[in-house]
Parts: structure tokens; C-alpha cells; sequence
């Protein structure tokens, strides 16, 4: 594994158990791509969507699951755990405690992650806020 690229996940992990959006000079790109419905492109717009985030879910805990390096691209399995006490994407907040999973995928150039793709259990995270209700899979007699 490229230690250097390593070290750019590392310290995205850090930005997240430290609540400081401001760490993102030292490892997102000013011209970030971020192929992300909720994050615009940039290190500016970077930063600010962490701080509204923080802002969210004080008590936000991060840890990463996994972490594969290839070529020049970072690959994070990454769990986030935290209670809703702020406003997040328009939702007020409701106190209840949250889980999300991502698995991010970066592109690095010249030390620095220049594009980003994600995925991320929204659906359950609403779910959990409950804004939005469980899925009625229907009993399990019914699904054999």
C-alpha cells in the first residue's frame, strides 16, 4: 500500500474524529471534483458541508473499515456514528442517534485527493431520523 495515499485517508479519518473541517487543506485538492448529490466540487464547498455536518451530529465518531490502495486510487469502508442535535439537509433535528456507512472512492494527484465518488446508506439514515418510514418487507412467511 503507498504509504503517502494512505496517509491522505488518515487524515481524512482524523478531519472527521476531530470535528475539523478546516483539516481539509491537508488533503482535498482546491479543485476537487466530487461526484456526490449533496457536496459541490471544491475545497471551499468541502469545507463547508463538514461544518454544517459537525454542527449536525456533535458527538460524531468515525472509524474506517477497510482501505485499499490502487494505482491512484483510495478505496474507504467507513462507518459514522453520532446523534442528530443540529439541523442536517433540512431536517431538524431530532436527538436520535444515526449510523452511516460510505465507502468513498478518491483519486490522488500530486499528493492530494483531486476527485471523489461515494456511496452512502441514506436510506437508512433517514430511516433512523425518521423522516422517512421502514420499509414494510412484509412477514416473513410471506417472503418464502
Amino acid at each position: 500500500m503507498d504509504a503517502d495515499q494512505q496517509q491522505l485517508a488518515e487524515r481524512y479519518l482524523a478531519m472527521l474524529n476531530q470535528h475539523d473541517p478546516q483539516a481539509v487543506d491537508g488533503f482535498v485538492a482546491v479543485g476537487y471534483l466530487n461526484h456526490n448529490a449533496f457536496v459541490a466540487d471544491g475545497r471551499e464547498a468541502n469545507r463547508a458541508f463538514w461544518a454544517d455536518f459537525f454542527a449536525a451530529f456533535p458527538d460524531l465518531v468515525a472509524t474506517m473499515d477497510d482501505l485499499v490502495v490502487a494505482g491512484d486510487r483510495v478505496v474507504g469502508r467507513f462507518t459514522y456514528r453520532g446523534t442528530h442535535r443540529g439541523p442536517f439537509l433540512g431536517i431538524p433535528p431530532t436527538g436520535r442517534p444515526i449510523e452511516m456507512r460510505s465507502i468513498d472512492i478518491w483519486r490522488v494527484a500530486e499528493g492530494e485527493f483531486v476527485e471523489h465518488w461515494d456511496e452512502l446508506n441514506v436510506l437508512e439514515v433517514f430511516q433512523q431520523l425518521g423522516v422517512i418510514p421502514p420499509l414494510d418487507r412484509g412477514s416473513p412467511e410471506a417472503r418464502s
